[in-house]
């Protein structure tokens, strides 16, 4: 019997699909740090939420990524063949060589390059989206209007998508991210549309190179060794499905967030630019408290992992590492609190070998996103409190279905 999203998501949505900090009074109130449950088919899920536990499982190369490490035939989204060789994936070698094939093209130098591209779309952003709030209702929807849209964008100029394809991803994203409320033809619609706009995209930059990540990772080589065609489609569907997805719910929650509290709100406006140490500080707090992700993608021992008191985790069983509960630790807070560098304090990226590549460039457009916001609308608010926004909740992720505000005066953009 194989396991799949929607077997863990009837077990552990009651638990871990509720509010973070819920999910962390949950888990926390329990001892031992590790939560045991089964699935309707028997399989057995392990929850770790513990910070320690959590920061070293996720380094521990006993846990698998690679699905044929597990004993139960976890299928997650059942991802075709040509976009399951990705770093989600893969463990070892295989990872260490894709990952340095690609890290080769997404280097600091690009992504520090975009800090203008990005600070331009924010402010495009803001500008339609006062004309759209004034021209009807005076309300705006903040997810549709301005933190999706800006990481799709982003995305795409790194890659090297033209626009109107990355919101057709963006589509495709949607899907998969739920594909209970689709059925199986639309989801199987949707991956031959993801494969079919992915080759095709290479295909072109390969006739015709850029200056794009895309065209930089057709190049990449390591002496005779390159990325195969699935490597390549499987890698631009990983950037592209986690490199805007992820920062358009930590954007929309963060703004929640802000919008609750005034003070914090004119705390971000009262800095000079989206760069300064305050601001950095800020995003890292929006990172450890606001993480879309609940758990980080499971795992599988390749080997029986003792773990607390007592406690043995079978080899080939599925591990959820609760990002949500370490993230809200104590002692997560306390190395956060003491200044050991920036993002010390929580696991949002991962940690490891696995460490999240894309995470300079989330961390620099969360900044632009937040900063430039709240400087330029300084009577933005909320249209219903913040206990009354709708969430959609897995035990993968958390997010905003919607954000409604006023948007009221806009001031022009920064010199």
């Amino acid at each position: 019997m194989t396991v799949t999203d929607a077997d863990i998501a009837r077990a552990l949505v009651p638990v871990l699909g509720a509010d973070h900090e819920v999910v962390a009074e949950r888990l926390h109130a329990e001892p031992g740090g590790v939560h045991f449950t089964r699935l309707a088919g028997g399989e057995r899920i392990w929850v770790v939420s513990r910070y320690e536990d959590v920061r070293n499982l996720l380094a521990d190369p006993r846990l698998a990524l690679n699905k044929k490490a597990s004993r139960a035939g976890y299928q997650g989204f059942g991802l075709p063949p040509a976009l399951e060789a990705n770093l989600l994936n893969l463990d070892g070698e295989d990872h260490a060589r894709l990952r340095w094939l690609v890290s080769s093209a997404f280097t600091a130098r690009r992504v520090d390059g975009l800090r203008g591209r990005i600070q331009a779309q924010a402010d495009e952003l803001v500008d339609a989206l006062a004309g759209d709030a004034t021209a009807d209702t005076g309300v705006a929807d903040l997810v549709s209007a301005y933190a999706a849209p800006l990481p799709i964008a982003v995305i795409c100029d790194l890659l090297g998508v033209p626009g109107e394809q990355g919101a057709t991803l963006r589509g495709y994203t949607q899907v998969l991210l739920a594909p209970g409320e689709y059925g199986p033809e639309q989801v199987a619609g949707t991956m031959r549309g993801i494969i079919g706009l992915l080759s095709g995209l290479l295909a072109a930059k390969r006739d015709e190179p850029a200056d794009d990540l895309l065209s930089a990772m057709i190049a990449a080589r390591d002496g005779a060794d390159r990325l195969s065609e699935d490597e390549l489609l499987s890698l631009a569907f990983l950037i592209l499905f986690a490199g805007y997805e992820n920062s358009v719910h930590v954007i929309s929650a963060a703004v929640a967030r802000l919008l609750a509290d005034s003070a914090a709100a004119d705390a971000v406006r009262a800095e000079p630019d989206a760069h300064t140490p305050g601001m950095t500080a800020l995003v890292e707090e929006v990172l450890r408290r606001d993480q879309p992700g609940t758990t980080a993608i499971r795992r599988f021992p390749t080997e029986d992992v003792a773990l607390g008191e007592g406690v043995v985790i079978p080899a080939g069983d599925t591990v959820l590492l609760s990002v949500s509960s370490a993230n809200r630790d104590p002692e997560a807070a306390a190395i956060s609190g003491a200044g050991v560098g920036a993002g010390a304090g929580h696991v949002t990226f991962g940690h490891g070998v696995h460490y999240c590549l894309g995470a300079p460039l989330a961390r620099l457009e969360v900044r632009i996103a937040l900063w430039t916001l709240l400087a330029r609308l300084p009577d933005l608010a909320l249209v219903v409190p913040s206990e009354e926004l709708v969430w959609r909740s897995s035990h993968r992720q958390r997010s905003l279905a919607a954000l409604p505000v006023t948007v009221g005066k806009v001031l022009p953009r920064s010199a």
